[in-house]
């Protein structure tokens, strides 16, 4: 490792050099106006420092300076990879007006034009060379966008690599061979060869160009992005072997992050050639022995929605996440791939804050300690837990593999690491491991994606500009678009297209693509959610014929008699549905009989899918692909037809109903005393919603009129139901107090749910969703029955099984986050799912707004959780991982919901198998673990659409009914930007410090592990003086929710404190 000095004065160096290698000439008013809208750059600067002390470099035109070559020889660099580190010259970040004065020699014009002036000699020297424009230049097959999507008349970026792939073998032979002489390759007739081409005029042209498109708040911001970096860095193609690591990589410069717009300008080089921009993937048989032998990992790959450079894959021990930095690191997978990746040399690991106040690792740190901007890019709500904790979108176990036998502290050498490279330094900063992709297990992403097309004059394709950022801009060809799209483009500028990616070379930044329609004008409801379910590769087409003949032909339906002698009948029972008003697909029902010895009959009734649904014909196939039933704002996409679904399935009132029960004796203290599994039919006496139950929970002594409720079955009077569902409520309360007392955990996290036209079904209204006690005691009761199948199917299948299994929280963050909690003075005690919810519900004071800083605290405490996953027992084995965290039991499955999950199919048919009622399950263990899987996905991808859908309707509510005030609380503390939970619709939005009207600067600094933002206001009365605000965790601020420009969405505006100073800072 080099001295910080020597790395100093390389740069230096490299910087002086790297002024004289352009090979093309931008135009004088160009450059100067460039020079004039960058008059921030450090970079800058620094090469009129350099240039005023370092006179003696300028003389040196045909070699780097003889401290440089000797740093190049210890690191054993060739001679063609020194010369190319000179020409990665980026001036895209800030510098001062007034250190160009302080140098005082020449004026930065002066500079600037004789360092345009050298170039013409050099593009002379190319003419005689014969080396074209088009070949300097590079070939303009692809047109690149800002991250923003607007259109950059440019070179592909990245299209040409420093070497191309014939390049890059005799590099590695020459690597294998230090001894040989590297500069007889160079041109003997010219300084600088074509290959050492820097920034061309197109690419300046990009530049300005993406400046001018950016937000003035952001141009700043965006512009930091280009740092200095190696040509000799993670991207460049290496062998694919594991083990054959480049070791002449620059160290000074690895573990700098780069935008993916630098990257690609890293890659380019001079030729008309293309060059190859991604590597090329291992065999399977090459990843196979590596991921044995412990030297590679796989894992879901996750992209940072607001950071699209930004990716993770979760660390198999537990630790901080693994960092892939940038498109090229990906090497073309796309967000929720399974990928192989391998872990980069020490040297290139990342070094970042320990920020347990900000979303992971949200704003990352190059070793120079500059800060970085972030983008505003729409701000992504993390997925909330349904009933149980499942949290963020990492699901990352894959079931076979064995963590033990990998090791991710791996130095260049070889060595396995000794110290913990997560462990925070003295100065607070910790080591993050990065990686590479370099193998794609399994193409999760749909590789479909919704955006816009922008024309290419003379081009014989479009390009298509993708609403999601983390999805690369896709070339499509112009005979698949409209055939007035190249006369008249304009009038496609507001279109949504849906484009499916079908490759992506490994020579293009950019993929191909086909379009598959036309969604319709961006902005409105139906087209925006059409695009959402196909991005997520969701089947919303009507059901196949194939399918429908699976279905009973002879309508009205009514249950076979043989059927009925085989089955419990409970139709006279009372037995009643408590489900959400709107809900069709009624697939549980309760009951509750008071027993002569003071104890009651429970029973769980759940529809019998398993009966409609025969295992392996047309009908299983499409609900086991569908795997779950997807619900949206405004409508429900189903997993089965709806004559099933919402009529011979649904467990409707005063109508016969094939079930399996599962009842139970139980003590009015909650103790049972026997359990019974059976296939059943019932009538259910009546359809309660939420809302009824909780007026029979809080009324326990009215007697309510049967105007009150819904139709019911006189056989069952009103009283009787009420009654029914009191003794039910106690109950639950007293299964609900042991659970939490045997050391359950449960974080809950806002819902927001709309009231809707039921005509045009826009928005009318917006509310946080209330969790109530009818709500509780459905809840647990389902639990309780979903746990007592997991026993049963257990027992009888010990190595079939599909059960459900909760990781315990990665353990890293959990140290972190109970580090921070202690510098805030919070008691949270993480050692156990159970101490953490005790922990949760402790006082957060005794004001109105303790529970607002339960919200914080429990989303906090949510992001080191993992997802609960469905498996196989017999491919998991080992008892202890079958264990459920956040319920604190060892089995644990889902049963209750099979009209709208295939996994609950299987579970049934497991114990209608185990009862003797039902045939032997006709799939192998691994055959469930491969289903299993795959439900996970689809759930994972539920809830994301879930997620996108209540987005997609609250920002339609803000553009109508907007802008909207409310107080909100400050979560997460950022270098320059916070976010804050809004208090009154309990969404999460991310407020930029750069972007606030009438702010004059602001200030982030550190307390141990607790961030603050000093923000001063400007005086709105210039004879007062300057406001001054404090922003950290807990924060009471005041926001105003807007509409963006963009469609459908919408930002949060911090507003201004009153002249006292800043807002309430609770403690």
């Amino acid at each position: 490792m080099d001295s910080p000095r020597q790395s100093k004065r390389a740069n230096r160096n490299r910087e002086a050099k790297r002024s004289q290698n352009y090979s093309s000439t931008p135009h004088q008013k160009d450059a100067y106006a460039r020079l004039l809208g960058q008059h921030h750059s450090t970079k800058f600067r620094l090469y009129l420092e350099q240039y005023a002390q370092e006179s003696l470099i300028q003389g040196e035109e045909n070699g780097p300076s003889a401290p440089l070559r000797a740093h190049s020889d210890r690191l054993d660099i060739p001679q063609r990879k020194r010369d190319q580190a000179f020409i990665d010259f980026s001036d895209s970040s800030d510098f001062s007006p007034s250190s160009m004065k302080a140098k005082g020699e020449e004026s930065s014009l002066s500079l600037y034009m004789e360092k345009l002036n050298s170039l013409s000699a050099q593009q002379d020297c190319e003419r005689k060379q014969g080396v074209s424009d088009k070949q300097r230049r590079g070939q303009r097959r692809d047109t690149a966008t800002s991250h923003d999507g607007d259109v950059e008349s440019a070179e592909e970026y990245g299209s040409s690599k420093p070497k191309d792939s014939q390049q890059h073998q005799r590099q590695q032979r020459k690597n294998k061979d230090p001894n040989r002489d590297h500069a007889a390759n160079d041109s003997a007739s010219c300084p600088q060869s074509p290959r050492r081409t820097s920034l061309s005029g197109q690419e300046q042209e990009k530049k300005k160009l993406k400046k001018k498109n950016l937000p003035k708040d952001h141009e700043r911001e965006n512009s930091r992005d280009g740092l200095i970096s190696s040509a000799v860095d993670t991207e460049m193609p290496r062998p694919r072997s594991p083990h054959g690591r480049a070791k002449n990589l620059h160290q000074t410069q690895a573990s700098r992050a780069d935008s993916p717009v630098d990257k690609g300008k890293k890659n380019k080089g001079g030729r008309g050639s293309k060059k190859q921009v991604f590597e090329s993937y291992m065999t399977s048989e090459e990843v196979s022995h590596a991921l044995k032998r412990g030297e590679l990992i796989q894992g879901a790959l996750r992209i940072n929605p607001k950071k699209y450079h930004e990716a993770f894959i979760p660390s198999p021990d537990g630790m901080r996440d693994i960092f892939l930095d940038g498109i090229i690191a990906r090497n073309r997978a796309l967000n929720g791939d399974v990928v192989v990746v391998q872990v980069l040399p020490r040297e290139q690991w990342k070094v970042v804050k320990s920020d347990t106040d900000c979303e992971g690792v949200s704003e990352l740190e190059p070793q120079t300690g500059k800060m970085t901007r972030t983008p505003q890019k729409k701000t992504d709500r993390p997925p909330s837990p349904d009933v149980i904790v499942e949290h963020q979108y990492n699901e990352q176990d894959e079931l076979t593999h064995r963590v033990e036998n990998i090791t991710l502290g791996a130095t260049e050498n070889g060595e396995r690491g000794g110290q913990d490279p997560s462990t925070p330094r003295s100065s607070g900063e910790i080591l993050q491991r990065t990686a590479k992709v370099v193998y794609i297990v399994e193409r999760k992403h749909s590789r479909a994606v919704t955006g816009f097309l922008k024309f290419l004059p003379d081009k014989p394709f479009a390009m298509f500009s993708p609403v999601d950022h983390r999805v690369p801009r896709i070339n499509v060809p112009l005979a698949d678009c409209p055939p007035d799209f190249g006369s008249r483009p304009g009038d496609y500028a507001n279109t949504l297209f849906i484009c499916r990616i079908t490759s992506w070379p490994e020579d293009s930044n950019f993929a191909e693509g086909i379009l598959a329609k036309s969604l319709g004008q961006a902005g409105e409801i139906e087209p925006e959610t059409e695009g959402i379910l196909i991005e997520y590769d969701v089947d919303f087409s009507d059901f196949p014929d194939e399918v429908l003949q699976c279905l009973p032909k002879n309508l009205p339906w009514t249950i076979p008699p043989e059927e009925m002698c085989r089955r419990r009948d409970l139709r006279k029972e009372c037995i009643f549905t408590i489900d959400p008003a709107t809900a069709r697909d009624l697939d549980d029902a309760l009951s509750c009989k008071p027993l002569p010895d003071g104890n009651f009959e429970v029973g769980v009734h759940i529809a019998d899918v398993s009966y409609f649904v025969g295992e392996g014909n047309a009908l299983d196939a499409i609900a086991s692909r569908r795997a779950t039933s997807m619900y949206l704002v405004q409508k429900v996409i189903p997993m089965l037809p709806r004559l099933l679904c919402e009529e011979l399935c649904s467990l409707n009132p005063l109508t016969d109903r094939l079930t399996f029960s599962v009842i139970w004796r139980i003590t009015p203290q909650g103790k049972i005393l026997s359990e019974w599994f059976g296939r059943s039919v019932i009538r259910s006496c009546v359809k309660l919603s939420y809302d009824h139950a909780q007026s029979l929970i809080e009324a326990p002594d009215k007697l309510f009129s049967a105007e009150e409720l819904p139709p019911a079955d006189p056989e069952h009077p009103i009283d009787e139901i009420h009654q029914a569902v009191l003794n039910l409520h106690s109950i639950a309360k007293q299964l609900r107090a042991q659970r939490f007392e045997g050391g359950a955990l449960r974080l809950d996290q806002l819902k927001l749910s709309f009231t809707l036209d039921k005509e045009t079904m826009m928005p009318q209204g917006c509310y946080v969703y209330q969790y109530r006690d009818s709500n509780k005691l459905v809840e647990e009761f389902m639990l309780l029955a979903n746990m007592a199948t997991a026993h049963h199917i257990y027992r009888a299948f010990p190595e079939q099984a599909l059960l459900r299994r909760h990781p315990p929280p990665q353990t890293k963050m959990v140290d972190e986050l109970q580090e921070f909690c202690d510098q805030m003075g919070l008691e949270v005690d993480f050692s156990s799912a159970g101490s953490l919810h005790r922990s949760l519900h402790a006082t957060l004071g005794d004001d109105e707004y303790s529970s607002a800083r339960r919200e914080v605290l429990t989303h906090m405490c949510s992001r080191p959780m993992q997802m609960a996953v469905y498996f196989c027992t017999g491919v998991l084995k080992e008892e202890p991982l079958f264990k459920h965290y956040a319920l604190n039991v060892p089995f644990y499955t889902h049963f209750t919901s099979p009209i709208r999950r295939y996994a609950d199919v299987i579970v049934h048919r497991l114990l209608a198998s185990s009862l003797g009622c039902g045939p032997h399950l006709g799939l192998t263990d691994e055959e469930v673990h491969k289903q299993a899987s795959h439900c996970n996905d689809k759930k994972t991808a539920s809830k994301r659409v879930q997620e996108l859908s209540s987005e997609l309707f609250f920002g339609v509510f803000v553009k109508e009914c907007g802008p909207l005030d409310s107080e909100a609380m400050v979560m997460g503390v950022l270098d320059q930007s916070f976010d804050v939970l809004v208090l009154r619709y309990g969404v999460q939005k991310r407020i930029y410090c750069k972007s606030l009207a009438g702010l004059e600067t602001f200030q982030h600094h550190k307390v141990g592990k607790k961030g603050e933002l000093t923000l001063v206001w400007a005086p709105e009365d210039p004879e007062k003086g300057s406001v001054r605000q404090v922003i950290s965790i807990f924060t009471l601020v005041e926001v105003q929710l807007k509409a963006d420009s963009a469609a459908m969405k919408y930002s949060a505006v911090l507003k201004r404190p009153d002249e006292n100073g800043s807002y309430s800072n609770v403690p």
